[in-house]
């Protein structure tokens, strides 16, 4: 048998692992036991109905979540001329072209996110193998392509986040932080909820928001009752 600390036992006080929670009860419960010395990510995960071997199923998008994210972006940008000034002015942490993408195929890939201008995709698409597999290669799908660098680079800033569906069907997904409000943590819980229902696939069949559990960082997690949330994500349409 596992041996779980004082802490942990106190935190695990409470909860039935049985039962499914209202969001503001999850919400509270979450946030009272994120006790570590540090201030906790609040971190959801949602098990889809998907199978993401089938290209028609993949889930993937973007949402800019209300009280924002609580953590610092580093955005870099490949853009040139007067769009490299608004990416810039707009706080990019990097910005550059073909020079930003000799750092980055020599492994200096010290940014979050990724965002090009159109006519910076020729060089982009060169980083594909090195890019790809972090998750930072630019996508229009995504808004991390376009002109309006400076745009896009405020989202990201400001609390935009992407959410993807891994080979499980799993999302996981930062909300925030431990010391955001009980209503800020809804607020954005609310939020990805409505962008994952709205990015539902089409081909999905039966139930697609199978079960959702939000917890702290060192802290337990606590089951959400789908039912209580617009209506009922996990039913089918």
């Amino acid at each position: 048998m596992a041996f779980h600390g004082k802490r942990v036992r106190k935190a695990y006080e409470g909860i039935d692992p049985m039962k499914s929670y209202g969001i503001g009860e999850a919400v509270k419960m979450v946030k009272s036991r994120a006790t570590a010395k540090f201030d906790e990510t609040i971190e959801l995960s949602i098990s889809l109905g998907v199978d993401t071997r089938h290209a028609d199923q993949n889930v993937r998008g973007v949402v800019a979540l209300p009280s924002g994210t609580g953590k610092k972006v580093r955005v870099a940008v490949f853009a040139k001329g007067p769009r490299a000034a608004d990416a810039q002015a707009a706080g990019a942490d990097i910005v550059g072209a073909e020079d930003l993408a000799e750092k980055v195929m020599a492994g200096q890939i010290e940014f979050d996110r990724v965002i090009a201008a159109p006519d910076m995709m020729a060089v982009v698409g060169k980083l594909g193998k090195v890019l790809g597999p972090r998750g930072l290669m630019p996508n229009p799908k995504l808004g991390t392509v376009t002109p309006n660098v400076g745009q896009a680079v405020k989202d990201v800033k400001g609390g935009q986040v992407e959410f993807r569906a891994d080979k499980t069907g799993m999302v996981n997904v930062g909300l925030g932080k431990a010391s955001f409000t009980e209503d800020q943590i809804a607020a954005n819980l609310r939020a990805l909820f409505d962008a994952i229902n709205r990015a539902r696939p089409s081909g999905v069949k039966g139930t697609y928001i199978k079960k959702a559990t939000l917890s702290s960082t060192m802290g337990p997690g606590v089951k959400i009752d789908l039912g209580g949330i617009s209506g009922g994500l996990a039913a089918a349409e």
